[in-house]
C-alpha cells in the first residue's frame, strides 16, 4: 500500500497518453490527399483476420507495461513516457504536413475476428500511417524494457515476444506498410539513445522527487 501511495503521483504522468490520442484524432480527421507508400513486398504480404487480436492488445500492453516500469524502476518509467512523448509529436507534425494511406482490403465474414478487424476500420481511417504509433510505442516498450532489472524470464519473454507479434500485426491487418514499420524503428532507437543516455534522473527515495539534468 506505500509503495502504490509513492507511485502513485508518477501514474498520473499517464494522463499524456489520451491528451496525444484527442491530437491523432484530429489529425485522422483531415482530408489532404495521402501518398501511397506501398511496396511489391507488401502486396506479397497476405491479410490475416486474426491479427487484429495481438493489434487490439496493444492498447492494454502500452498501458499494463508503462504501470509495471513505473513501480519497477521509475526513471525507466519516466524516460520511457519522455520518448514515447516526443517521438508521437514528431509523428503528429509528419501527418501534418505529410500525409500517408494504406490501401484496405474488404472484409466480409460473420465472425467475432471479422467483426474486429471492420471496427477496427471504421473507428480508424486509413490515413496518417507514416511513422506508426502502434510500432513506435510498442519497440519503445521492448526497448526500455531491457534497462528493467531482474526481470522474471516469463515476463521478459511476454514483453518482446507480444510485442513482436503487435508489430507485425499492423502489416497482416493492413493498416501499415513497411515503411511504416521500418519509420518507427528508426525513429523510436534515435530517440532511445538521446533520451536514455544523455539525460538522466534522480529520485530520492525519501521524497519521491525527480530531478533532471543534462548529461
Amino acid at each position: 500500500m506505500k509503495l502504490l501511495i509513492k507511485k502513485a503521483p508518477y501514474l498520473l504522468f499517464l494522463l499524456v497518453m489520451p491528451l496525444l490520442g484527442k491530437v491523432y484524432e484530429l489529425l485522422n480527421t483531415r482530408a489532404n490527399d495521402a501518398v501511397d507508400l506501398t511496396s511489391t513486398v507488401d502486396k506479397a504480404i497476405p491479410f490475416i483476420s486474426v491479427f487484429i487480436i495481438p493489434y487490439i492488445l496493444w492498447y492494454a500492453y502500452l498501458f499494463c507495461y508503462l504501470v509495471y516500469f513505473c513501480f519497477k524502476d521509475t526513471k525507466i518509467y519516466i524516460k520511457t513516457l519522455i520518448l514515447i512523448v516526443i517521438a508521437e509529436l514528431i509523428c503528429f507534425v509528419i501527418y501534418f504536413f505529410f500525409q500517408t494511406t494504406v490501401p484496405r482490403p474488404t472484409v466480409e465474414g460473420n465472425n467475432v475476428v471479422i467483426h474486429l478487424v471492420q471496427w477496427i476500420y471504421a473507428n480508424d481511417r486509413p490515413v496518417n500511417c507514416f511513422p506508426s504509433i502502434h510500432v513506435l510505442t510498442t519497440f519503445a516498450i521492448m526497448l526500455a524494457s531491457l534497462n528493467i532489472k531482474n526481470k522474471h524470464v516469463l515476463n521478459n519473454l511476454t514483453i518482446h515476444i507480444l510485442g513482436t507479434l503487435i508489430i507485425i500485426s499492423t502489416l497482416f491487418v493492413k493498416q501499415h506498410v513497411i515503411l511504416d514499420m521500418i519509420g518507427s524503428m528508426f525513429l523510436v532507437t534515435f530517440l532511445y539513445g538521446i533520451t536514455f543516455e544523455l539525460v538522466s534522473f534522480r529520485v530520492s527515495r525519501k521524497s519521491e522527487t525527480v530531478y533532471v539534468k543534462d548529461k
